[in-house]
């Protein structure tokens, strides 16, 4: 896109539309005009700021790319936020100039949509100039400040002050795929109706009909949903988070996600007793080594999978399988209906790690791309369940994930397969898991997988400032406050008790609940009518999640220059960022595990990394851990380790669970299916593991005790 002739539209609509408002005109539109006019006239002033800015970027960013045909990294993202959100300014000032006298013009509407994407222009000129701090200070070609600590340190600082409830009101998701849009102005809606009755006593169910009641007023009121959600982010609860999104698990939204997706014949929930394990080195199969069960912090304990296969094959609906079974009785094997047909053993296999932040999810919220997976590469998938931070910080999980990967191999004529050919798959924090176990697999000497997809990947679990990271200041995905809970939790920083979710059987519990449920039908019916009769109104039912004051957007202007003078960063004369009245508490991911390399693989030394198999990794451009996965990629390269890099436009974070939404997302599924596929049809066989178990040792022994 030719940002010059963006810029030079800009100017035109702006000013066209100022032209407009200034002549006379007998429409009542006198305060709503100059509304207008104000927007358009500081959105001139930010277009020509920005325009040389953008000028520099263009002629460089190239440079920090994986390579020519992998064009991708956060200059670059950034550029194209900024790009998005002057598209939406200018269709919508080429709506307002041509609909201003219309009988139907709603002119109050519009100015408010102007005063917000001016509001997220001004952010995004914040960002950008943040940018430009991190281009000249960084090394050439280096996306991360990894060893500038004070100006990671002021990045987070800007983060913690910078207002943001503009990005999730009437801009929200702008720079995503507009099929998205909807999803994520429900994920929001959601999020902030569940605030209100978050930590009352009731069933899921209750909590989440009451939710639907109470969203009204944040559907026709943006600018409330907007300070609402910046309020809820700004200093997350952990325990309101992984409570709202385990809602994923309830049985209702899981049996909606099955109906919708690829059925298949099997899909076991098994659990593995904590016995050691013995596998032959891949150095000597001749001499085995020695794979104790999981024991960091909590002691011998079992390790939880679910077994998901298209079609049936041998040894799925064996008697030493089904005793796995988590069910009591086991389930009944679909072997005993006639019309099935048990296939033979597959070569392959899939072990898969769920994402979810280390804190949340399981693989029954995966199950919708999992099924499609199974049936489109026609192999039994096995997708460990392990344990969650921060009641199981590290490397409890990683302990859990490598035991269900030497199980697998040990027992895979069980799942269906011979094993010749593994591949370990995982999104986001999986995909951490991924790398990290395929590394202590090397460090063991035990046989390594054939390959590595890993989705978005975590691989950098620290708040070191790159441009992409910026982007947490927009993303209603991931925000930095959310980012920092999650990585502090798998720390074991953040250790704070966070209750199970209840029972997992809707009808059960709303058979138990139903009084309360029906009393919270009724108080969420009243607060609902009350939000249409007093758009102030808001509910007091929020007892865990400190509530504070509705901003108004004069309160947001007069912070500006009183902010800017308390030690934040400097920005060119005249410009100040928008700040929030509620500053966040981001607690910096200073404790030394955060950079052991079984934790952030992107710090692993070489001797750590020579060895792993072909790594394939899928990226979003507007992910905001695009440049981990950039970096990481570069750095397997340099070393020599067979890499490959991906980067599909226009999707979140996450877009593998939001496979069934949009066209894009479900093209982006289908390529890492057709990675997967690379790795089965391979031929060649990755380089020899090298065993380094003094290193492993040193990095892992450490953390178990704690």
């Amino acid at each position: 896109m030719d940002y010059k002739a963006l810029f030079a539209s800009l100017e035109t609509v702006c000013g066209n539309i100022i032209t407009l408002m200034c002549a006379p005109s007998d429409l009542p539109y006198g305060a709503v005009a100059q509304r207008i006019v104000t927007c358009m006239r500081e959105m001139q002033e930010h277009g020509r700021a920005l325009e040389p800015v953008v000028g520099g970027f263009v002629n460089v960013y190239h440079h920090y790319d994986f390579d020519a045909q992998s064009p991708g990294n956060g200059y670059r993202t950034l550029v194209k936020v900024l790009q998005s959100c002057l598209l939406h300014i200018i269709d919508k000032g080429r709506y307002v100039a041509s609909n201003y006298n219309g009988a139907f013009f709603r002119a109050d509407h519009n100015a408010s949509e102007m005063e917000a994407y001016c509001s997220a222009l001004r952010q995004l000129r914040a960002l950008l100039h943040l940018a430009q701090r991190l281009i000249n200070d960084n090394d050439y070609g280096q996306l991360y400040s990894l060893q500038d600590r004070e100006l990671s340190r002021k990045f987070v600082q800007e983060y913690s002050s910078m207002h943001k409830a503009c990005f999730y009101g009437r801009c929200l998701g702008f720079q995503f795929s507009p099929a998205l849009r909807p999803f994520l102005q429900t994920v929001v809606i959601s999020m902030v109706s569940y605030g209100e009755t978050y930590g009352k006593q009731q069933s899921g169910l209750g909590m989440a009909a009451l939710s639907l009641l109470t969203s009204g007023k944040y559907v026709i009121d943006p600018e409330l949903r907007g300070a609402e959600f910046e309020r809820i982010t700004q200093n997350l609860n952990m325990q309101f988070w992984k409570s709202f999104w385990n809602l994923t698990e309830s049985g209702l939204i899981a049996g909606f996600s099955r109906i919708a997706s690829s059925p298949v014949q099997v899909n076991y929930t098994l659990t593995l007793p904590p016995v050691t394990l013995r596998l032959p080195l891949a150095s000597d199969p001749s001499l085995t080594a020695t794979v104790s069960p999981p024991i960091a912090h909590s002691g011998p304990g079992p390790v939880h999978i679910r077994l998901i296969s298209f079609e049936l094959r041998e040894g799925q609906d064996s008697e030493e399988l089904l005793s796995f079974s988590r069910k009591d009785p086991p389930p009944i094997p679909v072997s005993s209906l006639p019309w099935v047909q048990k296939q033979p053993l597959s070569p392959w296999l899939l072990i898969h790690f769920h994402g979810g932040g280390f804190v949340a999810q399981t693989s029954r919220s995966h199950e919708n791309y999992l099924r499609t997976w199974s049936k489109e590469l026609n192999v039994p998938i096995l997708s460990v369940d392990y344990s969650l931070s921060p009641e199981a910080p590290f490397p409890r999980a990683l302990e859990e994930c490598f035991y269900a990967y030497c199980w697998a191999l040990n027992n895979c004529h069980l799942l269906g397969s011979t094993a010749e050919r593994v591949c370990l798959a995982g999104d986001s924090a999986g995909g951490n898991l991924c790398i990290t176990v395929s590394m202590k697999a090397m460090s063991s000497g035990i046989r390594v997988p054939d390959g590595i997809v890993a989705a978005y990947p975590a691989t950098l679990l620290t708040t070191d400032a790159s441009p992409s990271r910026l982007l947490t200041l927009i993303d209603p995905l991931l925000p930095l406050g959310v980012l920092t809970k999650c990585v502090n939790a798998y720390a074991g920083t953040d250790c704070q008790a966070v209750q199970p979710m209840l029972g997992e059987n809707s009808l059960r519990s709303l058979g138990r609940d139903t009084a309360i449920l029906l009393s919270d039908l009724t108080q969420g019916a009243s607060n609902w009518i009350q939000s249409f009769l007093d758009p102030s109104h808001t509910s007091g039912g929020r007892r865990s999640l400190p509530s504070t004051p509705r901003r108004s957007q004069h309160h947001v202007e007069s912070s500006v220059s009183a902010a800017s003078c308390e030690g934040h960063l400097e920005y060119p004369e005249g410009f100040a960022p928008l700040r929030s009245e509620c500053l966040a508490f981001v607690s910096p991911t200073s404790c030394p595990i955060i950079r052991n390399p079984f934790v952030s693989p992107l710090l692993a030394p070489t001797e750590l990394l020579r060895g792993l198999p072909p790594v394939y990794i899928v990226a979003s451009a507007l992910d905001a851990l695009l440049d981990d996965s950039v970096m990481f990629a570069k750095k397997l390269r340099d070393m020599g380790q067979p890499v490959s890099l991906t980067v599909v436009e226009d999707l979140p974070h996450g877009f593998l669970s939001l496979s069934q939404l949009s066209k894009e997302t479900e093209v982006a599924s289908d390529i890492c299916i057709k990675q997967m596929r690379k790795v089965f049809l391979k031929d060649n066989q990755a380089p020899a593991p090298q065993q380094h178990p003094n290193l492993e040792d040193t990095y892992l022994s450490s953390n178990s005790s704690r």
